[in-house]
């Protein structure tokens, strides 16, 4: 393998902003936020939309998700 061409593979957190479930896995993605875990350590945060905690297949509860404003902040970002 070629060196130093690969991310670097960490534990990091990730917290579902719906439900406020927050689990510690490793992951490459990059963060500059930051938060104290329950072993008294610090690592990454990540923010995500919907994980399992939160995701209507897995809890069996419907969810509204706002798609339009999605579809706005993609037509915004990429309009040319």
């Amino acid at each position: 393998m070629k060196k130093d061409i690969h991310p670097e593979y960490r534990e990091v957190v990730f917290l579902d902003t719906s439900s406020d479930f927050k689990f510690l896995t490793k992951s490459t993605v990059n963060s500059k936020e930051t938060i104290k875990w329950e072993d008294g350590k610090e690592y990454p945060l990540v923010k995500v939309e919907v994980s399992s905690a939160s995701h209507p297949f897995y809890t069996g509860k419907k969810l509204f998700v706002d798609t339009a404003g999605r579809v706005e902040k993609f037509n915004k970002k990429y309009k040319k």
